[in-house]
């Protein structure tokens, strides 16, 4: 659509050097319609957030995908930074202020998780941790290959997030 704003030497919040670039790009994305991508990243400390914002206000979501085969690496999914992502028996992606929103695909998704059970592994002192980052790791590669179904739930309070598949169920989620 458009082209990036973007706005350089704003003070960082962390390092608060003027090395900041604020990016905001407005994009449609196939089946979910228009939205804003904003993103911030210091030249100097590496500090970076990001997040996705739907152009029109919707309500609260849940969408519910089994990822049953290899093809099912490619569907795209939007996530704002306020949505929950949920791998049942696996792990969850959980809001907070370092959460991220963004557009990606379910391969993208289960690789972040990949990488940060990959860390664990490599990382953990306890050898019954290492032991269960090893056999998650496993279950994510027969995942990813097809040879294991997985359910993908994400859960958004700010409606700004999906799961874009017609094998996707979409439904309202409960705001507590």
């Amino acid at each position: 659509m458009g082209k990036p704003e973007t706005t350089p030497g704003e003070a960082c919040p962390l390092c608060h050097k003027k090395a900041l670039v604020l990016m905001e790009k407005e994009t449609e994305v196939p089946y979910f319609g228009k939205v804003f991508l904003f993103s911030m990243t210091c030249s100097n400390c590496k500090y970076h957030k990001s997040d996705v914002e739907a152009a029109e206000r919707k309500e609260p979501c849940k969408y519910t995908f089994e990822i049953s085969n290899e093809k099912d690496m490619k569907v795209r999914i939007v996530k704002s930074a306020e949505a929950t992502v949920k791998i049942p028996h696996i792990t969850a992606i959980t809001p907070g202020p370092a959460a991220q929103g963004f557009v990606t695909n379910i391969e993208g998704i289960l690789n972040r998780i990949k990488y940060q059970i990959e860390t664990v592994r490599d990382t953990a002192e306890d050898n019954d941790d290492k032991k269960k980052a090893k056999n998650l790791l496993k279950k994510l590669m027969k995942i990813m290959w097809g040879q294991e179904k997985q359910k993908i739930i994400i859960e958004d309070p700010s409606g700004n997030s999906a799961i874009i598949s017609d094998q996707a169920e979409k439904s309202v989620l409960k705001v507590k």
